[in-house]
């Protein structure tokens, strides 16, 4: 990655070298300028690694208290049916 971002040479002839796709070095020496603040314009706009990490962290724990949320109130609804009395409303 640091031969294509430093020494200027291109992803085909890089990833000709290490055996690597060129596709795959490509989107790491892409990711990598977006990082470092050198974005082309095509990508300006587009996450860092650092946001896309914290914005997977914070999927997950939003899917994980929606999963508690429900939990919650499908309990909160047996303990309410549980306190009714037998024959309905008192």
């Amino acid at each position: 990655m640091e031969l294509c971002l430093q020494e200027s040479l291109s992803c085909n002839t890089v990833a000709e070298r290490l055996g690597l796709p060129t596709s795959s070095l490509a989107g790491w020496v892409r990711q990598a300028r977006i990082d470092r603040g050198q974005a082309g314009t095509r990508d300006q706009g587009l996450l860092t690694s650092e946001v896309r990490t914290e914005h997977k962290r914070l999927r997950k724990e939003v899917r994980e208290l929606r999963r508690e949320k429900d939990f919650f109130r499908l309990a909160a609804a047996h303990v309410a049916k549980e306190q009714l009395p037998l024959n309905g409303f008192a």
